[in-house]
């Protein structure tokens, strides 16, 4: 991600992100009128429902799950996994509902912009290189995506905070204090543009038979537990709609970037704005994804520990 997007977008995306204060809330609210107890639903719905995703967010809680409570990682996928997809298919129809109010009210709309200063929008709007891919960079991209992999492991170790969530962290750190070349950079871009392009889905499938037991998925579905789970899409898609307009954003863009924090990754992220045809939010839909999930997941395995 471009440093200035990744700098100024967490400054713009995190103050409407407080409407996952207002999510927790609603969700615990509705949790307790369907009998669950504020437990469960904090730690088994609305965490991984904005928990960044299958890989950034269930995976390194049903790790640390399994570290504090005992038992084996895919128990705590099977019961985590529910909860995120029924939040991102909630995400997507509250994006396309946003679209279809951005076309009657228009003051309301961007089209696509989130900043409501047209100049400074266009500063985050990412360009495309030319060029092609350089192999040798990309190889070192693997071997440096590859190190920041152990590091987050071993960094594991002295803060007891899943590995997967300290190597996005040293990431940031390093992007922002511009330690590593420019040409690294490219060669970790490149190699994530051929994962995510031509990967992706056989790494959903191959998740999907390997750590999702679909026998325990059905079990944990009912009338209100898709309840609980659409309270905290809802939840937070309005206090995004009502806290942007107040930081000079349209309230739409904003409502679905919010939206965006409850997205299934950057496939979730795909899905939710595809639903509403602003692709051109992707900057600051990733940032509200990764970073605030990773936050949601190094937030919930320290309170799992205080309360276990």
């Amino acid at each position: 991600m471009n440093r200035f997007i990744l700098v100024q977008g967490i400054v713009r995306t995190f103050v409407p992100l407080v409407g996952t204060l207002t999510a927790v809330t609603a969700g615990l609210a509705v949790g307790e009128l369907f009998g669950y107890s504020v437990y469960h639903t904090f730690f088994f719905i609305i965490v991984p429902i904005i928990g960044g995703g299958i890989g950034e967010g269930i995976l390194p809680l049903s790790l640390a799950y399994s570290s504090i409570l005992g038992g084996t990682p895919d128990q705590y996928v099977a019961q985590l996994v529910p909860a995120a997809v029924v939040g991102n298919i909630v995400a997507i129809i509250c994006s396309g509902m946003l679209a279809r109010l951005a076309l009657k009210r228009r003051e309301l709309s961007g089209d696509g912009m989130l900043i409501r200063a047209r100049e400074e929008n266009a500063l985050f709007e990412e360009k495309e290189e030319q060029g092609g891919v350089d192999f040798r960079y990309m190889g070192a991209g693997v071997l440096l995506i590859c190190a920041f992999f152990v590091l987050g492991g071993l960094l594991e170790k002295v803060v007891h905070i899943p590995g997967p969530v300290m190597m996005i962290l040293v990431a940031v750190a390093f992007k922002y204090l511009q330690v590593l070349p420019s040409n690294l950079e490219g060669g970790c871009k490149s190699f994530y543009k051929l994962v995510s392009t031509a990967f992706i889905w056989p790494v959903m499938i191959g998740l999907g038979m390997l750590y999702v037991p679909l026998d325990s998925v059905v079990k944990v579905f009912s009338v209100g537990y898709v309840v609980v789970c659409a309270s905290v899409v809802i939840a937070m898609t309005l206090a995004g709609f009502l806290v942007g307009n107040l930081l000079k954003m349209f309230p739409i863009e904003s409502a679905i970037v919010t939206c965006c924090h409850s997205g299934l990754g950057g496939t979730g992220d795909v899905a939710i704005l595809s639903a509403a045809n602003r692709m051109a939010l992707m900057p600051f839909a990733q940032i509200s994804t990764r970073i605030g999930g990773a936050s949601t997941v190094i937030l919930a395995t320290l309170l799992l520990g205080l309360f276990s």
